[in-house]
């Protein structure tokens, strides 16, 4: 096995005058054995940096290595990698069996080794009994696990896959994830996972790489990426619903440090007043999760990081409902409340505020600064 490294890799397409770099001088290192997913949304760089270290895209400049070996210009086949695409990539007219021998026998392996090999991988994907059938002749899932064998059986040092579940239903995503997961603790493979999907991102990677228009937003666990976005991009792409962002001031009142805008006011921490101050940040957002504001009665007596807005109107989302709610005649807000929790659209709710879970933002940079 082997990990990857990228060393300030751009990519800039050719023809193209005065387009910004598709990638543009990402630096990240999977470690061996690690399972990192890139996401983002469309256009921003995430399938190019996978196709770079594939080899089926030239590196403009920087460097990539894969183990110890500088890739820039070997051809994919040279490069020990294996790699599963969107759309599975499967030779119709060839059994599931000849799908998966495939590349073994293009190695020119000997039969008996080849039989062998491809059973292994077939008892691992639970493929017995479907060797002789053809591609047509399977439901999506099973079509997928097919061209997941046929890059497994080759055992190589890193395993690339770009969108895999994209073409599955929401049922077979989830059985799909689940089969990944447990293939990968099997195989413990180096593996570097395209999605635009944040929910496979979130529940199968070690960790995340969030890009937007060909940079870099950040790289962190799933919890990392989740409570810390480091920026309001990050924050707004991370989350469904997303971050909640609030435009305001930070000052101080008889010696206590506020947010403050038009519609509301909240007593904020020493602490988190302290970072603000030194970011010298004049105007910030309040970034808050959802699931961190919470419904109180309108006559509760303990006032403190208690705001009111109007209930614009809710989602059912299940267990939970995703209730918007205008504050002020600026900002509106998600709160995320149990589906028991009775609302109107336009009543006038209190909500609670979670202070120890906000966080500041930078209002020019969008940068995380508390």
């Amino acid at each position: 096995m082997a990990g990857v490294t990228l060393v300030n890799t751009s990519k800039i397409y050719p023809g193209v005058k005065h387009a910004a770099p598709a990638v543009n001088a990402i630096n990240l290192n999977v470690n061996d054995h690690e399972f990192v997913a890139l996401i983002g949304p469309s256009g921003c760089g995430k399938s190019t940096t996978l196709r770079m270290i594939a080899g089926l895209e030239s590196v403009t400049s920087g460097e990539i290595y894969i183990g110890d070996t500088l890739v820039n210009d070997l051809p994919p086949r040279s490069r020990n990698i294996a790699m599963v695409f969107q759309n599975y990539a499967l030779y119709p007219t060839l059994t599931n069996f000849e799908n998966i021998a495939f590349g073994l026998r293009v190695a020119k392996m000997p039969k008996y080794k080849i039989t062998e090999e491809v059973n292994r991988v077939a008892r691992a994907l639970e493929l017995d009994g479907m060797l002789d059938r053809y591609p047509r002749q399977l439901s999506g899932g099973q079509r997928q696990r097919v061209a997941l064998g046929r890059a497994i059986v080759r055992d190589p040092q890193v395993f690339l896959l770009d969108e895999p579940l994209s073409n599955l239903d929401a049922k077979m995503r989830v059985q799909m994830r689940y089969e990944l997961i447990e293939l990968h603790k099997k195989l413990n493979t180096t593996t570097v996972y395209v999605t635009h999907d944040q929910i496979e991102a979130m529940t199968m990677a070690h960790r995340i790489v969030i890009m937007d228009r060909g940079v870099v937003q950040q790289i962190g666990t799933p919890t990392e990426v989740y409570t810390r976005p480091a920026n309001t991009f990050v924050g707004s792409f991370i989350g469904t619903p997303p971050m909640n962002f609030i435009e305001g001031r930070i000052e101080v009142v008889n010696d206590k440090p506020y947010f403050d805008n038009t519609a509301i006011r909240i007593e904020i921490t020493q602490e988190q007043y302290n970072k603000v101050a030194a970011s010298k940040a004049h105007s910030v957002y309040l970034g808050v999760r959802p699931e961190n504001i919470h419904p109180v009665a309108l006559t509760e007596e303990d006032t403190k990081h208690v705001i009111k807005g109007h209930v614009r109107f809710s989602e059912l989302i299940g267990a939970d409902q995703n209730v918007h709610v205008d504050i002020g005649k600026r900002d509106r807000i998600i709160v995320r409340m149990p589906t028991d929790t009775l609302v109107q659209d336009g009543e006038l709710i209190a909500l609670r505020v979670n202070v120890n879970r906000i966080l500041f933002y930078d209002m020019n940079s969008g940068n995380l600064v508390s």
